[in-house]
């Protein structure tokens, strides 16, 4: 009796505490060693209607992994079969379930390639512009925790095939804008222009445009403030917020152009004032009296108009109109040093005390930290890349050029120890 007792106890035991077969597979190939594949990980085989029951099958139990293998499996297998679009459209969805974003994205991208006639081609650009907001937002692509590529460089790569596969859809105008944020972000600034001068070209009809022409504008406007290339840049900032005005004046963020084209004016206005200054306590009154002029042409009625006028009358009044004027044209006198190899450079040479000179010296560097915050985008919001300013050197005399840099700027410079004063009327 106690020997059936123990029997029917370890009976019990095994049910309860043996755990259930896993569904594992133990596959053997001729020459080859045992393999273990893990349960929902078996080959999957079929025509195409089995391997679709397959994928339904695996997702009603939520295996939702099995249920992908199996849909990719029969868009590889069968591409012609009419189950085909369905099965790979299926998985792109489950993938982005799973948040599996760049297969995700591979997926519908597969679809509106191979299937530009399917029903589930508008969801697809939708679902490949929906991932690609994602990575522009941040996301990071990693495997195994380590960093492998740019989720910037991703969106620009998904939105770039939204653009090339739908070049008229509903997503186009906005993909294309995006790149442009991407670019701007990661501080590429002139792949930046280009996108967002794409947005304007091909869609100046979408609303998106306008935030585009606003964007080249405030990326040459932050330019303006920092490098080398401060003339070229705030010359294009004026040109871009100029256009930008003319073509949306109704536009929220024309308040912003407004403001921002002022500062570009008073800036230069404000260079210009400096630099005539510089040369004015040189005494190179007649190229101070050259950027007087440009300051009265750049902003009359200012402050500094209003000063550089005074400053003209008092220079005429002390040594008058033909001693102001350059004894020989800029280019000429340029050009004449060029052929001689010999020209007495600025300053060098011996001037009569308090005569006005007709070369200058080059102009001090100046610096300009000020920048008004960006306007808003809508629906989304971007600014320009944070950047640290540098000091600017200020131009030439106009119309002249003292250095091979694009920008300009003069090659070397000097700074005075005090600010000229005015002589008495």
């Amino acid at each position: 009796m106690q020997f059936l007792i123990r029997v029917v106890l370890v009976l019990i035991a095994v049910v309860f505490f043996v755990p259930e077969p896993s569904g594992a597979s133990i596959i053997f190939k001729p020459g080859q060693k045992a393999e273990y594949v893990p349960p929902g990980e078996e080959e999957i085989s079929g025509n195409a209607a089995e391997m679709y029951q397959t994928a339904q099958s695996a997702e009603r139990e939520n295996n939702l992994k099995r249920a992908i293998r199996a849909y990719r499996t029969l868009a590889k297998r069968h591409p012609k079969d009419k189950l085909a679009p369905d099965a790979l459209f299926r998985a792109a969805q489950l993938q982005e379930q799973t948040h599996d974003y760049t297969p995700a994205a591979e997926s519908y991208l597969q679809l509106v390639e191979r299937y530009a006639s399917n029903p589930h081609f508008d969801e697809a650009i939708e679902g490949q512009f929906r991932i690609g907001e994602i990575y522009l937002s941040g996301k990071k692509l990693k495997v195994l925790g380590i960093p492998i590529a740019s989720a910037l460089d991703r969106a620009v790569t998904i939105f770039a095939n939204v653009v090339r596969t739908a070049p008229y859809g509903r997503y186009t105008a906005r993909a294309q804008f995006n790149i442009g944020m991407a670019r701007e972000k990661q501080g590429a600034n002139d792949a930046a222009i280009q996108a967002y001068q794409a947005v304007v070209d091909k869609f100046p009809n979408e609303p998106i445009a306008v935030d585009a022409q606003y964007q080249i504008g405030y990326i040459w406007f932050t330019a303006s403030q920092r490098g080398t290339n401060d003339a070229a840049a705030a010359n294009n900032a004026k040109t871009a917020y100029q256009d930008f005005v003319f073509h949306y004046p109704k536009s929220e963020k024309a308040a912003q152009a407004h403001k921002n084209l002022d500062l570009l004016e008073h800036k230069q206005t404000n260079n210009s004032f400096k630099v005539a200054k510089f040369y004015d306590k040189q005494k190179y009154y007649r190229a101070a009296v050259i950027y007087y002029n440009e300051v009265i042409r750049q902003q009359p009625g200012s402050e500094e108009s209003n000063k550089a006028k005074q400053r003209i009358d008092q220079l005429r009044a002390k040594f008058g109109d033909a001693a102001l004027q350059p004894a020989i044209p800029v280019s000429e006198g340029a050009k004449k040093k060029a052929e001689t190899h010999g020209g007495r450079t600025a300053g060098s040479g011996a001037a009569k005390p308090g005569a006005p000179n007709n070369e200058a010296p080059l102009p001090p560097s100046d610096g300009e930290s000020s920048l008004p915050p960006p306007a808003s985008l809508a629906p989304d919001s971007t600014t320009a890349p944070d950047t640290t300013t540098a000091p600017e050197p200020l131009p030439p005399l106009p119309g002249t050029s003292t250095s091979s840099d694009p920008s300009g700027a003069p090659a070397a410079s000097s700074s005075p120890e005090e600010e000229p004063a005015l002589p008495a009327p």
